[in-house]
């Protein structure tokens, strides 16, 4: 049996990117970690500890064994950065060597065989989901760490999800001309995870995250259409997940017995 740890920007994340693969991983009798950069990712006077306590009834929901927090507050998107809080500092201001470390000592500790991060691209390009790449790629050179796998989605499949959602008249603010660069071209992708035996964990898992999905950010009338699916058709939109190994060339499988095709 392996360890994998899952490093994200922000509670949800770990759900949406990478939900099921947690809970296959899980399923088949791996030690799985999360660890999330930041515990929000509001500019305003929300409580940290409600999201840090959504993102572990989440985490228990797929099977998680540890979640860690590096310790920064979230990015915000928009031109707008803010200051930082007076307890921590903006995750995206943070020193990419400093946060390795953090994320390194977690990795030495758990002894981890298996690194999932974010693509280049921080899929959608969220300063804190491209610095999880940064510091991700850093922690994994400093440990040595067997495997690393990248978080992301094919463009194309992006792009008819987006459209999909308009047509059903979901309130979603997003730039199509954007996703033309966002995320990872089909031809990038090495590992496609079939997670559709896990959908029902994946759905309830994004509904552990209540604030979010109550919330009215840009995000949430999304989440909410989506948790109300009948599971067959949540796991129809979601029930793959996909990774680049950034020193492989694609392959149909990945050799992986963790996150193997099936």
């Amino acid at each position: 049996m392996a360890t994998v740890v899952a490093f994200h920007a922000h509670p949800d994340d770990e759900v949406l990117l990478t939900g099921g693969t947690l809970a296959r991983a899980a399923a088949e009798g791996h030690r799985v970690v999360i660890v999330v950069a930041t515990d929000t990712m509001t500019v305003a006077s929300e409580a940290p500890p409600t999201r840090m306590n959504e993102l572990r009834a989440s985490a228990a929901i797929l099977g998680v064994h540890r979640v860690e927090h590096l310790g920064y507050a979230g990015s915000g998107h928009g031109p707008v950065l803010y200051p930082d809080p007076p307890d921590r500092q903006r995750f995206v201001r943070a020193d990419t060597d400093e946060a390795a470390e953090r994320l390194a000592a977690i990795l030495r500790e758990e002894n981890a065989d298996v690194l999932l991060s974010y693509d280049p691209n921080g899929g959608y390009g969220h300063r804190d989901h491209v610095k999880v790449h940064e510091v991700g790629k850093r922690a994994a050179e400093l440990t040595g760490v067997g495997t690393v796998l990248e978080a992301t989605m094919p463009r194309d499949k992006v792009e008819h999800l987006v459209r999909l959602i308009r047509g059903l008249r979901i309130p979603f603010r997003y730039d199509i001309e954007a996703l033309r660069t966002a995320y990872s071209p089909s031809s990038a992708i090495t590992h496609r995870i079939n997670v559709r035996r896990f959908a029902r964990q994946k759905q309830a898992a994004l509904a552990a995250h209540r604030s979010e999905i109550n919330g009215r950010g840009r995000a949430a009338p999304v989440m909410r259409a989506l948790v109300r699916l009948p599971t067959p058709v949540f796991g129809l939109l979601l029930g793959r997940e996909w990774f680049v190994d950034p020193v492989r060339t694609p392959v149909t499988k990945p050799a992986t017995s963790i996150l193997r095709e099936s």
